[in-house]
């Protein structure tokens, strides 16, 4: 069984899991904690103990590559190209689409939600006060995109700042030149070897992680709340799926001429992986593997855009945050008009970049949404029950976004293997341990 499918039986398994302890716990109303003596039971030993450990330990074992997979891949590809000519063309490049992609996520979003109309029948009442973490100025925003201190940076998880540092430290190793710029890039050549299999081998124990914090999952959310915001949530899904299918299937055949269909099947494991662990973060060491490997995307594009859009490309997102806008203007009967839907369009796209770095990412750019079209922010307390899954689902197009921008880069940069791109047997191929 190729690792793909025991990733897959993972999920499988975790969701049947965690619906029959789900089931076995009988939450109270407030779906908080259990009513009976063995539903306690299983609450704090089996899905708060054993499950959730071991779920977060799968998790922070792949959080503990990103760090050094995004600097050493990054440096890699900026020593290759800091003296070519077309970097700064490559970073533009790179940068705009990811902020085009996000645009037309949150248009689409807002458009199809005015259709639906989601929140026209959801009772006000049930909104409560929501205290969202404060969110970054833009001079905040645009001072901590460069770090005082890399070291610092790295151990936050700064990626902004790491990305910037790795960046200028590959420009400094291809000016050097010599002996010394040669055997720098040599050093880190092998480095990213050793990172990579390093990757492979935590990646032995996805099923397992996987299985942990879907049964985790599936035990302690409340299926009430998803029935009592139905409309919302399959708004959202519909949204996510058509973004994810036809806008990037579309993009990439017209920019690249390339079989979307071929794409599809390719990142369908890395999809699956984003979805388990809804961290693009996470998902990055799968990402990055699939993009250079069975793409056929060269590293010195790979490793700058893939990164970055793990970072600034927050398409689902974007999206979650349309919908809700709409929902939440709908529920408490505001109409924010056509000056309203362009400035949370514009507000997104660069909440999108200037957010990256923030933990609750999401919650905050939507606060701050919010608060530009002058809507309650208390009416995100509406949204956070079905949230969780959502995000699995945001998760997965926002990595599908990296790989489509890194794709149609590489191609505009004649920095393409398209015979690797059209090789299925690369995506069958089981990497030894």
């Amino acid at each position: 069984m190729t690792l793909t499918n025991k990733i897959l039986l993972g999920m499988v398994l975790g969701l049947l899991v965690g619906v029959a302890l789900n089931l076995a716990l009988g939450l109270d109303d407030t779906q908080a904690t259990a009513t009976t003596a063995t539903g306690q039971w299983i609450q704090v030993f089996v899905v708060n103990g054993v499950l959730d450990t071991i779920g977060q330990i799968f998790v922070a074992s792949l959080k503990l590559l990103v760090v050094p997979l995004v600097f050493v891949s990054l440096v890699c590809g900026a020593a290759s190209l800091g003296g070519h000519s077309r970097m700064g063309a490559l970073a533009t490049k790179t940068v705009v689409l990811y902020l085009f992609t996000t645009a037309v996520a949150i248009a689409l979003a807002m458009g199809v939600a005015t259709l639906v109309q989601p929140g026209a029948a959801v009772d006000m009442a049930l909104a409560s006060t929501y205290a969202t973490p404060p969110a970054p100025s833009i001079k905040e925003t645009l001072i901590d995109i460069f770090p005082s201190n890399p070291v610092q940076a790295m151990a936050e998880g700064n990626m902004l700042q790491v990305i910037v540092f790795s960046i200028l430290f590959g420009i400094a190793i291809s000016r050097t030149g010599g002996e010394i710029g040669s055997n720098m890039r040599t050093f880190f050549e092998h480095l990213n070897e050793v990172v990579l299999k390093m990757m492979m081998l935590l990646m032995q124990l996805a099923p397992y992680g996987v299985f942990c914090l879907l049964a985790k999952l599936f035990a302690s959310i409340g299926f009430a709340a998803i029935v009592d915001l139905a409309k919302y949530f399959f708004t959202v899904l519909f949204v996510l799926l058509l973004h994810g299918f036809v806008v990037y299937g579309t993009m990439l055949k017209a920019l690249t001429g390339l079989s979307p269909i071929i794409f599809f099947k390719k990142m369908w494991k890395v999809a699956v992986f984003a979805f388990s662990t809804a961290s693009s973060n996470a998902t990055l060491p799968v990402t990055m593997r699939t993009v250079e490997h069975d793409l056929g995307v060269d590293n010195k594009i790979s490793s700058f855009s893939v990164p970055l859009g793990a970072t600034i490309n927050m398409d689902g997102t974007a999206i979650m945050q349309g919908v809700a806008t709409i929902f939440i203007a709908q529920v408490y009967n505001i109409d924010i008009g056509a000056a309203g839907y362009l400035m949370v369009i514009l507000t997104a796209t660069l909440a999108s970049i200037g957010t990256a770095g923030v933990p609750s990412v999401g919650l905050i750019m939507l606060a701050m949404v919010l608060q530009s079209v002058g809507l309650p922010v208390e009416g995100i307390a509406l949204i956070i029950g079905v949230d969780r899954l959502l995000d699995m689902v945001r998760t997965a197009v926002n990595v599908t976004g990296d790989a489509v921008v890194s794709l149609i880069v590489g191609n505009s940069e004649k920095m393409l293997d398209k015979t690797r791109y059209h090789d299925m047997k690369l995506n069958a191929e089981v990497d030894p341990v």
